[in-house]
Protein backbone atom coordinates (compact mmCIF):
# COMPACT_ATOMS: atom_id res chain seq x y z
CA UNK A 1 0.00 0.00 0.00
CA UNK A 2 1.31 3.23 -1.25
CA UNK A 3 2.43 5.81 1.75
CA UNK A 4 -0.50 9.15 1.76
CA UNK A 5 0.97 10.41 4.90
CA UNK A 6 2.43 13.10 3.32
CA UNK A 7 -1.49 14.34 3.12
CA UNK A 8 -2.25 15.74 6.39
CA UNK A 9 1.16 17.46 7.32
CA UNK A 10 0.71 19.42 4.04
CA UNK A 11 -3.38 20.18 4.23
CA UNK A 12 -2.47 21.36 8.49
CA UNK A 13 1.02 23.61 6.67
CA UNK A 14 -1.12 25.21 3.94
CA UNK A 15 -3.55 26.43 6.56
CA UNK A 16 -1.10 27.45 8.95
CA UNK A 17 0.48 29.25 5.93
CA UNK A 18 -2.83 31.43 4.64
CA UNK A 19 -3.86 31.99 8.60
CA UNK A 20 -0.57 33.51 9.41
CA UNK A 21 1.25 34.58 6.01
CA UNK A 22 -1.76 35.84 3.64
CA UNK A 23 -3.28 38.39 5.39
CA UNK A 24 -4.69 41.07 2.95
CA UNK A 25 -1.86 43.61 2.28
CA UNK A 26 -3.06 46.89 0.51
CA UNK A 27 -0.88 47.98 -2.29
CA UNK A 28 0.17 50.90 -2.48
CA UNK A 29 0.65 53.03 -5.54
CA UNK A 30 -2.93 52.22 -6.90
CA UNK A 31 -3.91 54.42 -9.99
CA UNK A 32 0.03 54.43 -11.94
CA UNK A 33 0.44 53.03 -15.09
CA UNK A 34 3.03 50.42 -15.52
CA UNK A 35 3.87 47.19 -18.28
CA UNK A 36 0.75 46.44 -19.52
CA UNK A 37 -1.91 48.38 -18.19
CA UNK A 38 -2.47 50.65 -20.97
CA UNK A 39 -2.89 47.81 -23.79
CA UNK A 40 -5.61 45.88 -24.34
CA UNK A 41 -6.45 42.67 -27.06
CA UNK A 42 -7.38 43.25 -30.21
CA UNK A 43 -7.71 41.61 -33.69
CA UNK A 44 -6.57 41.65 -36.96
CA UNK A 45 -9.96 42.16 -39.52
CA UNK A 46 -7.97 43.49 -42.36
CA UNK A 47 -4.67 44.26 -43.81
CA UNK A 48 -5.17 47.69 -45.75
CA UNK A 49 -1.99 48.41 -47.18
CA UNK A 50 1.42 46.58 -47.13
CA UNK A 51 4.63 47.95 -48.48
CA UNK A 52 8.68 48.41 -47.95
CA UNK A 53 10.13 51.39 -45.63
CA UNK A 54 13.59 52.82 -45.35
CA UNK A 55 14.58 53.18 -41.62
CA UNK A 56 17.78 54.92 -41.86
CA UNK A 57 19.53 52.49 -44.04
CA UNK A 58 17.17 49.67 -42.95
CA UNK A 59 14.60 48.19 -45.26
CA UNK A 60 11.73 46.50 -43.79
CA UNK A 61 8.08 45.53 -44.42
CA UNK A 62 5.23 47.94 -42.89
CA UNK A 63 1.48 47.52 -42.53
CA UNK A 64 -1.47 48.95 -41.82
CA UNK A 65 -4.07 47.28 -40.50
CA UNK A 66 -7.63 47.57 -39.11
CA UNK A 67 -7.98 45.61 -35.98
CA UNK A 68 -11.43 44.95 -33.62
CA UNK A 69 -10.74 46.07 -29.92
CA UNK A 70 -11.65 42.51 -27.60
CA UNK A 71 -11.07 44.22 -24.30
CA UNK A 72 -11.57 47.25 -22.33
CA UNK A 73 -13.63 50.12 -22.68
CA UNK A 74 -13.15 50.65 -26.67
CA UNK A 75 -14.07 46.67 -27.16
CA UNK A 76 -15.83 45.98 -30.49
CA UNK A 77 -14.82 49.44 -31.58
CA UNK A 78 -12.65 49.05 -34.88
CA UNK A 79 -9.29 50.69 -35.51
CA UNK A 80 -6.08 51.15 -37.35
CA UNK A 81 -2.62 50.51 -36.65
CA UNK A 82 0.44 50.54 -38.19
CA UNK A 83 2.97 47.98 -37.97
CA UNK A 84 6.46 48.32 -38.71
CA UNK A 85 6.59 51.80 -39.95
CA UNK A 86 7.85 53.68 -36.42
CA UNK A 87 11.10 51.96 -35.21
CA UNK A 88 13.39 49.26 -36.36
CA UNK A 89 11.94 45.41 -36.15
CA UNK A 90 14.28 42.59 -35.37
CA UNK A 91 12.07 40.26 -36.68
CA UNK A 92 10.38 39.04 -40.01
CA UNK A 93 6.99 38.27 -38.92
CA UNK A 94 4.19 39.86 -40.62
CA UNK A 95 0.49 40.69 -39.66
CA UNK A 96 -2.03 38.05 -40.88
CA UNK A 97 -5.97 38.54 -40.72
CA UNK A 98 -7.15 37.03 -38.04
CA UNK A 99 -4.17 37.30 -35.52
CA UNK A 100 -4.53 38.03 -31.79
CA UNK A 101 -2.50 41.21 -31.05
CA UNK A 102 -1.88 43.44 -28.23
CA UNK A 103 -2.38 47.58 -28.35
CA UNK A 104 -1.88 50.38 -26.46
CA UNK A 105 -4.50 52.94 -26.99
CA UNK A 106 -4.69 56.43 -26.28
CA UNK A 107 -6.16 59.82 -26.54
CA UNK A 108 -4.85 63.15 -27.54
CA UNK A 109 -6.34 66.19 -25.96
CA UNK A 110 -8.47 66.66 -28.70
CA UNK A 111 -10.33 63.84 -28.07
CA UNK A 112 -8.28 61.88 -30.99
CA UNK A 113 -8.35 58.18 -30.02
CA UNK A 114 -5.37 56.40 -31.68
CA UNK A 115 -4.23 52.42 -31.05
CA UNK A 116 -0.59 51.47 -31.49
CA UNK A 117 0.67 48.11 -31.86
CA UNK A 118 2.64 46.93 -29.07
CA UNK A 119 3.58 43.03 -29.55
CA UNK A 120 1.31 39.51 -30.41
CA UNK A 121 -0.83 37.85 -28.00
CA UNK A 122 1.37 34.55 -26.77
CA UNK A 123 -1.21 32.73 -24.46
CA UNK A 124 -2.67 30.00 -26.81
CA UNK A 125 0.81 28.83 -27.39
CA UNK A 126 2.35 29.33 -24.16
CA UNK A 127 -0.52 27.61 -22.99
CA UNK A 128 -0.51 24.96 -25.30
CA UNK A 129 3.65 24.60 -24.01
CA UNK A 130 2.23 24.65 -20.16
CA UNK A 131 -0.25 21.45 -20.84
CA UNK A 132 2.79 19.57 -22.93
CA UNK A 133 5.03 20.13 -20.26
CA UNK A 134 2.41 18.70 -17.50
CA UNK A 135 1.68 15.61 -19.20
CA UNK A 136 5.23 14.94 -19.66
CA UNK A 137 6.09 15.49 -16.26
CA UNK A 138 3.02 12.97 -15.12
CA UNK A 139 3.64 10.55 -17.74
CA UNK A 140 7.50 10.59 -16.82
CA UNK A 141 7.10 10.48 -12.87
CA UNK A 142 3.03 9.81 -12.26
CA UNK A 143 1.71 10.79 -8.97
CA UNK A 144 5.10 12.38 -8.00
CA UNK A 145 5.13 14.66 -11.13
CA UNK A 146 1.46 15.86 -10.18
CA UNK A 147 2.57 16.95 -6.68
CA UNK A 148 5.50 18.48 -7.85
CA UNK A 149 3.00 20.44 -10.93
CA UNK A 150 1.07 21.41 -7.57
CA UNK A 151 4.59 22.38 -5.81
CA UNK A 152 5.53 24.65 -8.86
CA UNK A 153 1.66 26.34 -8.49
CA UNK A 154 2.36 26.94 -4.84
CA UNK A 155 5.97 28.02 -5.60
CA UNK A 156 4.74 30.96 -7.60
CA UNK A 157 1.87 31.70 -5.16
CA UNK A 158 4.28 32.26 -2.34
CA UNK A 159 6.29 34.75 -4.88
CA UNK A 160 3.26 36.23 -6.09
CA UNK A 161 0.74 36.13 -2.72
CA UNK A 162 3.28 36.77 -0.39
CA UNK A 163 7.10 37.94 -1.32
CA UNK A 164 5.94 40.61 -3.53
CA UNK A 165 3.50 42.50 -2.06
CA UNK A 166 5.00 42.28 1.58
CA UNK A 167 7.88 44.55 -0.38
CA UNK A 168 5.53 46.49 -1.67
CA UNK A 169 4.49 48.01 1.09
CA UNK A 170 7.35 48.24 2.46
CA UNK A 171 8.68 45.18 4.51
CA UNK A 172 12.45 44.52 5.08
CA UNK A 173 12.91 42.53 1.15
CA UNK A 174 15.81 40.09 2.62
CA UNK A 175 13.65 38.86 5.70
CA UNK A 176 10.44 38.52 3.62
CA UNK A 177 12.43 36.81 1.40
CA UNK A 178 13.98 34.49 3.99
CA UNK A 179 10.46 33.71 5.14
CA UNK A 180 9.09 33.27 1.82
CA UNK A 181 11.29 30.92 0.99
CA UNK A 182 11.27 28.72 4.00
CA UNK A 183 7.57 28.13 3.37
CA UNK A 184 8.16 27.57 -0.40
CA UNK A 185 10.57 25.29 -0.26
CA UNK A 186 9.10 23.34 3.12
CA UNK A 187 5.75 23.12 1.33
CA UNK A 188 6.93 21.95 -1.67
CA UNK A 189 8.92 19.44 -0.70
CA UNK A 190 6.44 17.86 1.65
CA UNK A 191 3.80 17.99 -1.32
CA UNK A 192 6.67 16.25 -3.41
CA UNK A 193 8.09 13.70 -1.39
CA UNK A 194 5.88 13.23 1.81
CA UNK A 195 5.99 13.28 5.21
CA UNK A 196 9.53 11.77 6.17
CA UNK A 197 12.40 11.60 8.00
CA UNK A 198 14.69 12.25 4.25
CA UNK A 199 11.96 15.17 4.15
CA UNK A 200 12.09 16.40 7.41
CA UNK A 201 16.27 16.17 6.85
CA UNK A 202 15.94 17.82 3.74
CA UNK A 203 14.24 20.78 4.67
CA UNK A 204 15.88 21.23 7.79
CA UNK A 205 19.34 21.57 5.96
CA UNK A 206 17.31 24.00 3.53
CA UNK A 207 16.52 26.25 6.38
CA UNK A 208 20.34 26.28 7.64
CA UNK A 209 21.49 27.27 3.94
CA UNK A 210 18.92 29.86 3.72
CA UNK A 211 20.19 31.73 6.52
CA UNK A 212 23.52 31.15 5.95
CA UNK A 213 23.04 32.31 2.51
CA UNK A 214 21.41 35.44 3.70
CA UNK A 215 24.59 35.89 5.92
CA UNK A 216 27.14 35.92 3.26
CA UNK A 217 24.68 37.70 1.06
CA UNK A 218 24.58 40.63 3.64
CA UNK A 219 28.57 40.36 3.98
CA UNK A 220 29.35 40.59 0.43
CA UNK A 221 26.88 43.43 -0.59
CA UNK A 222 28.06 45.61 2.36
CA UNK A 223 32.22 44.50 1.51
CA UNK A 224 31.59 45.48 -2.31
CA UNK A 225 29.57 48.28 -1.83
CA UNK A 226 26.42 47.15 -3.73
CA UNK A 227 23.35 49.71 -3.08
CA UNK A 228 20.79 47.50 -5.31
CA UNK A 229 21.10 50.37 -7.90
CA UNK A 230 22.45 47.90 -10.91
CA UNK A 231 19.13 46.45 -12.54
CA UNK A 232 18.06 49.22 -14.70
CA UNK A 233 14.42 48.22 -13.53
CA UNK A 234 14.99 49.22 -9.63
CA UNK A 235 15.84 52.71 -10.55
CA UNK A 236 11.90 52.59 -12.45
CA UNK A 237 10.17 50.88 -9.25
CA UNK A 238 11.77 53.91 -7.21
CA UNK A 239 10.23 56.38 -9.53
CA UNK A 240 6.87 54.73 -9.16
CA UNK A 241 6.73 53.80 -5.34
CA UNK A 242 5.50 55.98 -3.17
CA UNK A 243 7.01 53.72 0.09
CA UNK A 244 10.40 54.04 0.48
CA UNK A 245 12.02 50.08 -0.94
CA UNK A 246 14.70 49.13 0.74
CA UNK A 247 17.21 48.52 -2.16
CA UNK A 248 19.93 46.38 -0.76
CA UNK A 249 17.89 44.22 0.78
CA UNK A 250 15.86 43.43 -2.15
CA UNK A 251 19.29 42.89 -4.23
CA UNK A 252 19.67 40.44 -1.03
CA UNK A 253 16.12 38.59 -1.50
CA UNK A 254 16.47 38.49 -5.07
CA UNK A 255 19.72 36.43 -4.32
CA UNK A 256 18.11 34.32 -2.10
CA UNK A 257 15.57 33.54 -4.40
CA UNK A 258 17.59 33.46 -7.18
CA UNK A 259 19.32 30.33 -5.23
CA UNK A 260 15.96 28.47 -4.66
CA UNK A 261 15.41 25.85 -7.33
CA UNK A 262 18.90 24.41 -7.44
CA UNK A 263 19.60 24.21 -3.46
CA UNK A 264 16.07 22.10 -3.57
CA UNK A 265 17.24 19.60 -6.02
CA UNK A 266 20.54 19.41 -3.98
CA UNK A 267 19.39 19.22 -0.82
CA UNK A 268 17.19 16.21 -1.76
CA UNK A 269 19.36 14.28 -3.90
CA UNK A 270 22.30 14.23 -1.11
CA UNK A 271 18.80 13.06 1.65
CA UNK A 272 18.38 10.40 -0.91
CA UNK A 273 21.99 10.01 -1.35
CA UNK A 274 22.62 9.21 2.61
CA UNK A 275 19.55 7.21 3.20
CA UNK A 276 19.98 4.75 0.37
CA UNK A 277 23.15 4.16 1.17
CA UNK A 278 22.44 3.85 4.71
CA UNK A 279 20.02 1.02 3.40
CA UNK A 280 22.34 -0.26 1.01
CA UNK A 281 25.13 -1.21 4.11
CA UNK A 282 23.03 -0.34 7.77
CA UNK A 283 26.68 -1.29 9.53
CA UNK A 284 27.82 1.81 8.31
CA UNK A 285 29.41 4.38 11.11
CA UNK A 286 28.71 8.35 10.84
CA UNK A 287 32.01 8.54 9.34
CA UNK A 288 32.09 5.90 6.55
CA UNK A 289 28.63 7.17 5.31
CA UNK A 290 29.68 10.73 5.37
CA UNK A 291 33.09 9.94 3.56
CA UNK A 292 30.68 8.05 1.04
CA UNK A 293 27.06 10.54 0.39
CA UNK A 294 30.05 13.41 0.40
CA UNK A 295 31.68 11.60 -2.28
CA UNK A 296 28.69 11.21 -4.51
CA UNK A 297 28.02 15.31 -3.13
CA UNK A 298 31.20 16.77 -4.53
CA UNK A 299 30.42 15.81 -8.04
CA UNK A 300 26.97 16.97 -7.46
CA UNK A 301 27.76 20.10 -6.82
CA UNK A 302 30.50 20.83 -8.86
CA UNK A 303 27.91 20.28 -12.11
CA UNK A 304 25.35 22.53 -9.86
CA UNK A 305 27.88 25.27 -9.37
CA UNK A 306 28.48 25.23 -13.21
CA UNK A 307 24.66 25.16 -14.06
CA UNK A 308 24.62 28.09 -11.80
CA UNK A 309 27.19 29.99 -13.36
CA UNK A 310 25.80 29.40 -16.94
CA UNK A 311 22.51 30.29 -16.56
CA UNK A 312 23.58 33.78 -14.85
CA UNK A 313 26.21 34.41 -18.28
CA UNK A 314 23.16 33.08 -20.51
CA UNK A 315 21.08 35.70 -19.13
CA UNK A 316 23.99 38.27 -19.34
CA UNK A 317 24.87 37.13 -22.79
CA UNK A 318 23.65 40.02 -24.93
CA UNK A 319 25.61 42.96 -22.68
CA UNK A 320 28.66 40.44 -22.90
CA UNK A 321 28.69 40.18 -26.69
CA UNK A 322 28.08 44.30 -26.58
CA UNK A 323 31.14 44.82 -24.32
CA UNK A 324 33.20 42.60 -26.38
CA UNK A 325 32.39 44.51 -29.36
CA UNK A 326 33.79 47.60 -27.69
CA UNK A 327 37.15 45.83 -26.79
CA UNK A 328 36.27 46.66 -23.12
CA UNK A 329 38.13 45.05 -20.45
CA UNK A 330 36.58 42.54 -18.28
CA UNK A 331 38.78 43.76 -15.28
CA UNK A 332 37.21 46.68 -15.53
CA UNK A 333 33.93 45.86 -16.08
CA UNK A 334 33.76 43.87 -13.14
CA UNK A 335 33.80 47.27 -11.38
CA UNK A 336 30.28 48.53 -12.68
CA UNK A 337 27.34 47.71 -10.22
CA UNK A 338 25.43 46.00 -12.31
CA UNK A 339 28.31 43.64 -13.01
CA UNK A 340 29.23 43.08 -9.32
CA UNK A 341 25.69 42.53 -8.63
CA UNK A 342 25.80 39.73 -11.30
CA UNK A 343 29.04 38.26 -9.79
CA UNK A 344 28.14 38.19 -5.90
CA UNK A 345 24.60 36.64 -6.82
CA UNK A 346 26.38 34.11 -8.48
CA UNK A 347 29.04 33.47 -6.04
CA UNK A 348 27.27 33.65 -2.69
CA UNK A 349 24.73 31.06 -4.25
CA UNK A 350 27.29 28.91 -5.06
CA UNK A 351 29.05 29.09 -1.42
CA UNK A 352 25.50 28.51 -0.28
CA UNK A 353 25.07 25.41 -2.30
CA UNK A 354 28.86 24.01 -1.69
CA UNK A 355 27.77 24.48 2.41
CA UNK A 356 24.27 22.46 1.75
CA UNK A 357 25.76 19.24 0.90
CA UNK A 358 28.19 18.53 4.45
CA UNK A 359 25.39 19.81 6.17
CA UNK A 360 22.53 18.05 4.60
CA UNK A 361 24.64 15.07 4.65
CA UNK A 362 25.39 15.51 8.36
CA UNK A 363 21.63 15.80 9.19
CA UNK A 364 20.65 13.12 6.57
CA UNK A 365 22.71 10.67 8.17
CA UNK A 366 21.84 11.80 12.09
CA UNK A 367 18.15 10.91 10.89
CA UNK A 368 18.65 7.42 8.93
CA UNK A 369 20.80 6.36 11.85
CA UNK A 370 18.01 6.59 14.35
CA UNK A 371 15.28 5.56 11.88
CA UNK A 372 14.67 2.08 13.20
CA UNK A 373 15.12 3.12 16.94
CA UNK A 374 12.04 5.56 16.61
CA UNK A 375 9.12 3.54 18.11
CA UNK A 376 5.63 5.53 18.69
CA UNK A 377 7.80 8.53 17.48
CA UNK A 378 7.69 7.04 13.80
CA UNK A 379 3.57 8.23 13.87
CA UNK A 380 4.19 11.45 14.58
CA UNK A 381 7.72 11.74 12.26
CA UNK A 382 7.33 9.11 9.52
CA UNK A 383 8.35 6.36 7.62
CA UNK A 384 12.03 6.77 6.49
CA UNK A 385 11.37 7.44 3.16
CA UNK A 386 8.54 7.88 0.60
CA UNK A 387 10.06 4.44 -1.28
CA UNK A 388 10.50 6.52 -4.58
CA UNK A 389 13.97 7.76 -5.32
CA UNK A 390 14.66 11.31 -6.54
CA UNK A 391 14.17 11.32 -10.51
CA UNK A 392 16.40 13.80 -12.71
Amino acid sequence: MKNRSWLFPFLLLIVVVLYSSFAKVQLPGDGFSTIGSDTVRAQVMQIIEEGEIDMGGHKQTYQIARVNILSGEYAGIPMEIDYGRRQIRSDDYLLNVGDKVMVSISKTPENVVNAYFVDFVRSTPILWLTGIFSVAIILISRWKGFRALLSMAFSLYIIIGYIIPHILVGEDPLRVSIIGSIILLGVTLYLTYGWNLKTHASVLSMILVLLLTGTLSALFVVFTKLNGTGDENVMFLMQLMETPINLRGLLLGGMIIGALGVLDDLVTTQSSAVFELHHANPNFGFRALYNSAMRIGQDHVAATVNTLVLAYAGASLPMLLMFSLARGDYGYLVNFSFIAEEIVRTLVGSLGLIAAVPLTTAIAILFAQRAESLGKWEQVLGPEGSGEGHVH
